[in-house]
């Protein structure tokens, strides 16, 4: 959402809407005169089970229902799901529209490259490989199998978990 007040006009909001049922962004200008309609929205807790064929199952936490969330919805944190983890899943009217993630996470690094030794003069880094398929740059000292702290926000290395 963005406003805008260019000169000798009235201002105006642009924004962009995604449909939660197909995933198209629509680009909305609407007027002072107009009024949009509010969406209830609560906060669930679930646990990422497992990914098939059918979509991405997550189970909830207290009342075990299992819920199938599809590609367009899960794209843009795929790289992040980890089976067994828990996840906020945002819901508008009982329908699925966003999954949150914590602010960091840990992962383990699956493979990374062996640091070439006498090269930490500068603070050198090498890409590693998460479980989850997510390529991040981290030190020279980080090894295979080793867990780090990743912040989800931008993907970069926080640190040794």
């Amino acid at each position: 959402m963005e406003l805008k007040t260019p000169p000798r006009m009235a201002s105006y909001v642009q924004m962009s809407v995604r449909s939660i049922s197909s995933g198209n962004v629509h680009n909305l200008r609407p007027t002072s005169n107009d009024s949009l309609e509010s969406v209830n929205m609560t906060k669930e807790d679930y646990e990422f089970s497992y990914k098939d064929s059918s979509g991405y199952h997550f189970l909830h936490c207290t009342t075990y229902d299992d819920v199938c969330l599809g590609d367009v919805l899960v794209k843009p944190v795929k790289d992040y799901l980890i089976e067994g983890q828990k996840y906020i899943v945002v819901m508008t009217d009982e329908i699925p529209a966003a999954i949150e993630l914590p602010a960091s996470m840990v992962m383990t690094v699956a493979e990374s490259a062996d640091g070439v030794r006498g090269d930490s003069a500068n603070n050198v880094q090498k890409p590693a490989t998460l479980e989850t398929g997510l390529i991040v740059n981290v030190p020279l000292f980080i090894n295979r199998g080793e867990k780090i702290s990743v912040k989800t926000e931008d993907g970069t290395y926080l640190g040794r978990a």
